[in-house]
């Protein structure tokens, strides 16, 4: 594995580490990054992320923690990468906060550019498996 790759399993590391810590989470993101969350809404832009993910964090979506696993990633061009994951959602809502989710595993797709000599989040997809 070389360096960038390196660095690049660093940040989707550290979205999983911060995906409940709003303010350290946007810093990984692009400011014109589009994030499509794994129940298919699509936001345009950090802000648009970041209050949509204050939202969620101040409802039992609190207790929905994920994990993401690499599972390639591509080097599409200088600078730009795609990096295709699962990623498995663990419902711990209390029974009576329990909503249907969109289902309990997802393939994620990131497209990372360089900016700054570091890695970002340009774009987030997640698709849920089918049951």
């Amino acid at each position: 594995m070389d360096a960038q790759e390196a660095e690049i399993r660093e940040l989707i590391a550290d979205a999983q580490r911060y995906q409940f810590d709003v303010a350290e989470l946007m810093k990984l993101h692009d400011d014109d990054a589009v994030v499509v969350n794994m129940a298919g809404r699509r936001l345009f832009g950090r802000k648009a992320f970041q209050e949509a993910m204050e939202q969620a964090l101040s409802s039992a979506l609190q207790h929905v923690p994920t994990v993401t696993e690499i599972d390639r990633v591509h080097f599409v061009a200088p600078g730009c990468a795609v990096v295709s994951c699962t990623k498995t959602v663990h419902d711990h809502r209390l029974e009576a906060d329990r909503t249907a989710l969109p289902g309990s595993v997802g393939l994620m797709t990131y497209v990372l550019v360089r900016k700054l000599d570091r890695w970002v989040i340009a774009s987030a997809q997640t698709t849920p498996l089918a049951r």
